[in-house]
């Protein structure tokens, strides 16, 4: 499978979720990363789901992935309990919109990752009976699982041959991870690739989100990162993902056409 180019809908705030799925169709992106607290607020304001089905498919995109399920790894035994119902119901809603995955975040806090492990576990069970596969990722300025090799540890020692993680660009430099250790992850253990780069100036591990800016205009050897997931074999879904508020405040169609364009040339 050809590498397909997707939008996660971060890169456009603050649009409302019906303009960000018209938007991305209109770049010409292949598929559209959506956020449940997105799809909450479409709910809240009076939607209803059946009108992002729609749109979906007038529109002609596919849900690659869906974002996220949080709380989960830090939560108290009682907490975890009634964290279990808000995953079941994420679960539910990502398969009701066809997305293959969703997005499981590490803790926050400082965690035994004995317990994330365990955990990640259940969701992989819980995501088999909602037709969905929680995919594991990390993030970089968390106190948990925030690197590569810490994220990819996990999903070896929950030892299920349907766990997989994320690769993202940003989180992996700003963690200094480095490539001979992506080199020996197998392809298909990897759901998606999140794809960004990291602010000129300010150094691997002091970066967050708001610094994530355009590919191409930073400082993350992207394209031997590309070489490398060739090598591996993962021939996948790729998601333009960024978190800058200059990109917000400019026009959307302009920041994903700049964004088709530079994935375009990276990937030629």
């Amino acid at each position: 499978m050809a590498f397909e180019f997707c939008l996660n809908t971060s890169t456009i705030r603050p649009q409302t979720l019906l303009d960000k799925i018209r938007l991305t169709a209109d770049a010409g992106y292949a598929g559209i990363e959506l956020w449940v607290t997105d799809i909450y607020e479409h709910i809240g304001r009076g939607g209803e789901v059946s009108d992002i089905e729609k749109a979906l498919s007038d529109y002609g995109l596919f849900v690659p992935c869906m974002i996220a399920v949080r709380g989960w790894a830090e939560a108290s035994e009682f907490e975890y309990r009634h964290q279990l119902d808000e995953c079941k119901r994420r679960f539910e809603l990502a398969a009701r919109l066809r997305s293959p995955y969703i997005v499981c975040s590490p803790a926050y806090e400082p965690c035994d990752t004995g317990q994330v492990t365990r955990r990640y576990r259940d969701l992989l069970q819980l995501g088999r009976e909602a037709g969905v596969r929680p995919t594991f990722e990390y993030i970089s300025f968390f106190k948990t699982c925030n690197s590569l090799g810490e994220a990819w540890q996990v999903v070896q020692d929950v030892d299920e041959p349907d766990a997989t993680l994320i690769v993202d660009a940003f989180h992996s430099w700003n963690t200094n991870s480095p490539l001979e250790l992506l080199r020996t992850i197998p392809g298909d253990r990897i759901s998606h690739y999140h794809i960004d780069d990291a602010a000129p100036g300010i150094p691997p591990t002091q970066q967050l989100d708001p610094d994530r800016v355009m590919v191409g205009d930073g400082v993350i050897d992207l394209k031997a990162e590309i070489d490398v997931l060739r090598a591996i074999g993962y021939q996948g879904r790729v998601s333009l993902e960024l978190f800058n508020p200059q990109l917000w405040e400019m026009d959307p169609a302009e920041v994903l056409k700049l964004g088709m364009e530079r994935l375009t040339q990276l990937f030629s």
